[in-house]
């Protein structure tokens, strides 16, 4: 649990890294063209991890399978970079200005409170509050393998989005 938790906190911060080192007047400009602004990339982070915490803390039923056995292909299917995905409407950003430290304190406050429930939980228990497209219902330790590894391809995005931006 310590090293899903570090994994957890490690990716975060490495994703805050990059947003952070995105200059202000740049935040919300476009660095090419079918790419959100960065202000939208994490935006969408958001969106898509701020409903954990209640999902692992919410109703959960008993596993019938091995708690990790999801977790081999959400970090295959969201590490191979080869593969476009397009983000559900639910989680897609809205074209709008966004502000740095709004969204670094969002993202904070996302880490805390799933790392929060990772360390108190059991993760091999399946949570009911949300069937994940693609997934279905996860167990929280999968479920935390999904933020991690969502967040993870996205560092990637920004990494690319703030080489343009550079130099732009």
């Amino acid at each position: 649990m310590e090293k899903l938790i570090k994994e957890l906190e490690e990716t975060f911060s490495t994703f805050q890294s990059e947003l952070n080192s995105v200059r202000k007047d740049k935040i919300n400009a476009v660095p090419f063209e079918g790419s959100w602004t960065a202000g939208q990339l994490a935006q969408h982070i958001i969106l898509a991890t701020s409903g954990f915490g209640e999902v692992l803390n919410g109703p959960t039923g008993e596993t019938s399978r091995p708690a990790d056995e999801m977790v081999a292909k959400i970090k295959a299917d969201f590490l191979n970079l080869d593969i476009k995905m397009d983000a559900p409407d639910f989680i897609c950003p809205e074209k709008k200005e966004y502000h740095k430290e709004e969204l670094l304190e969002s993202l904070t406050s996302i880490k805390n409170d799933i790392a929060s429930s990772a360390k108190d939980l059991d993760l091999t228990k399946t949570c009911l509050a949300f069937k994940l497209p693609v997934y279905g219902y996860l167990t929280r330790l999968e479920a935390i393998n999904f933020v991690i590894a969502h967040t993870q391809r996205h560092v990637w995005q920004f990494k690319n989005i703030n080489s343009k931006l550079e130099l732009a």
